[in-house]
This record gives structure tokens, C-alpha cells and sequence, in this order.
């Protein structure tokens, strides 16, 4: 069965870190690239980050470059995104997907992250 499950999301405190996990089941994550995206209530979904099928290649949102950082390992088929220096504007639901026209529609229940003070 072909599954992906997003986890390491919690409540902390502005400037405090989580690291978000994103693992398949059923399938190899290795063949895609992989992306994070979040959305936040009233908002529309957005774009965080994106790994590359050769892992070197790798973009952010403006607004996490330099906070956030994503990353594979192969050999768990899960994709991390480390999340630094959190800000309240980054509270939100994060997803993870392969980014490829085939999972176009898909959605998973995704893990809340809630920044505050």
C-alpha cells in the first residue's frame, strides 16, 4: 500500500526548532523530488521546500531560506525538513509530497506545527 506520513510537529516558542519527517511506504521516495508545503487557517496552501532527485538541488520560500533546511535519507525513505529560529508567521498544517503530475491531487493529513509565545 502506497502511503506517506508527516510527523515531528508540536507547539514551541518563537526560536525554537522542530524537525518535521516525511516517510513512505509502498513506494521509493528516492525517485522523486520531494516537497514541503504548508498552509496556515484562511490562507492558501504554499510551497516551503523542495529536494531535488539528486538531493543537490534544493529551493525555499524567501521566507525560510536560511531557517529551514531539507534533507534525504535513502535508507529510511523519509525526506526531513529541520525547521530553525521558528517565527508565529510559520505556524501552519505541513505536508509533504512527491512533486510529479501523479500525485497532482493528492493531500496527506499532514502534521500542525504552532509557533507562539
Amino acid at each position: 500500500q502506497v502511503q506517506l506520513t508527516e510527523s515531528g510537529g508540536g507547539s514551541v516558542q518563537p526560536g525554537q526548532s522542530l524537525t518535521l519527517s516525511c516517510t513512505a511506504s509502498g513506494f521509493s521516495l528516492a525517485r522523486y523530488a520531494i516537497g514541503w508545503y504548508r498552509q496556515a487557517p484562511g490562507k492558501e496552501r504554499e510551497g516551503v521546500a523542495c529536494i531535488g532527485q539528486r538531493d543537490r538541488d534544493l529551493d525555499y520560500l524567501p521566507s525560510v531560506e536560511g531557517r529551514f533546511t531539507v534533507a534525504r535519507d535513502s535508507a529510511k525513505n523519509t525526506v526531513y525538513l529541520q525547521m530553525n529560529n521558528l517565527k508565529v508567521e510559520d505556524t501552519a498544517v505541513y505536508s509533504c509530497k512527491p512533486n510529479s503530475p501523479s500525485w497532482k491531487n493528492y493531500w496527506g493529513r499532514g502534521t500542525q506545527v504552532t509557533v507562539s509565545s
